[in-house]
């Protein structure tokens, strides 16, 4: 009988591209397995087309699993399943408890949320903080699993191409024109680099290398990407808020360089192996930073803080102004004469 195998997996869009080497690795220890996910809503899109997974479970906490009985028809449901194995990489006592009303006979994961006695594998915590690839494949070599790489995957499709592809053309972008995507937003502002920076620095980059500047992001960041483009001479093309995750996956597949703060679209350019420069102010870039195989340049120059820092009140915003932009224009111009030597 093959092995029925469920993921809990964690409630945001970063972190779950950080769970999809533990996916892979389960996968390859269990080829013929089959292999679920519980997964938020609003994470799903992170995990669509990804061949390792059978099925995507979503638990929607906030709507229809909110209260008790939506809880318990979510049991009932994976009742129904007849899991063998949970991995829970969340680590909240309400998703352990859930996976054992479940029947799911075997457990695994950390002791977080006094939640140890609802695990049939304790898995030990580790004793220094971990990037969250290593801290979710720590469980899988806990379970004697081996992993045989450390890089995430996002995944996309034609359809996803042929969308990026017309709406380039329909905002000017010619073929031969080379593009420089801004990523300038952020889940809170301290991790955001000044606007004025972004604007000096695509204006600087048109200028000197006729790229094309495209100020990407989701629906709310609209009004700050207008507001870079206020500040700029230069012409960038938004589209923010015009385009899927998915999409925006397809998007670095044309750019010669992403520019983007600590972010969800920040590690999906580094999935798409798109040359990247992460800017990192509060978060650490050893926890939740780049990782795996990829091209991508780290800036980090907080000297002055302790990081990480979840304080999302912050106003001084020093560590993210500590970053000029000489600095990322070093490492852009950089990767962008790179990319010219390659092309030749």
């Amino acid at each position: 009988m093959k092995k029925r195998i469920l993921i809990v997996n964690v409630n945001w869009i970063g972190d779950t591209l950080f769970s999809t080497p533990f996916i892979r690795a389960v996968r390859d220890a269990y080829p013929d397995s089959y292999i679920a996910c519980l997964l938020h809503p609003r994470c799903v899109e992170m995990l669509e087309l990804n061949p390792r997974l059978d099925e995507i479970i979503i638990y929607d906490e906030e709507g229809v699993h909110k209260g008790l009985f939506g809880k318990l028809a979510l049991i009932a449901s994976l009742r129904k399943k007849r899991f063998d194995t949970a991995f829970l990489l969340h680590g909240s006592f309400t998703k352990a408890f859930i996976a054992f009303l479940a029947g799911i006979k075997e457990r695994v994961g950390y002791p977080t949320k006094k939640r140890q006695m609802l695990l049939t594998k304790v898995v030990e915590a580790p004793s220094e903080e971990l990037h969250k690839v290593e801290y979710f494949l720590n469980i899988a070599r806990a379970y004697g699993l081996a992993p045989k790489s450390v890089s995430y995957e996002f995944f996309i499709d034609d359809s996803h191409k042929r969308f990026i592809a017309g709406l380039l053309r329909e905002s000017g972008v010619s073929e031969g024109d080379r593009i420089v995507v801004l990523c300038p937003g952020g889940n809170w502002d301290p991790k955001r680099w000044p606007k004025e920076n972004f604007a000096a620095l695509a204006d600087t980059l048109a200028k000197e290398y006729g790229v094309r500047i495209v100020i990407s992001g989701a629906r709310k960041d609209l009004r700050l990407a207008e507001e870079i483009r206020g500040m700029m001479k230069a012409k960038p093309i938004i589209i923010a808020g015009r385009m899927t995750l998915k999409e925006l996956g397809a998007l670095f597949l044309h750019a010669g360089l992403v520019i983007a703060n600590d972010s969800g679209p920040m590690h999906l350019a580094v999935a798409m192996k798109a040359r990247t420069i992460a800017l990192f102010g509060p978060t650490s870039p050893a926890i939740t930073g780049p990782y795996g195989e990829g091209r991508y340049k780290v800036i980090s120059k907080n000297d002055t803080c302790d990081i990480p820092c979840y304080d999302v009140t912050c106003r001084d915003n020093r560590c993210m102004a500590a970053i000029k932009v000489e600095d990322v224009l070093k490492e852009a111009k950089e990767a962008l004469m790179t990319n010219c030597r390659a092309a030749r």
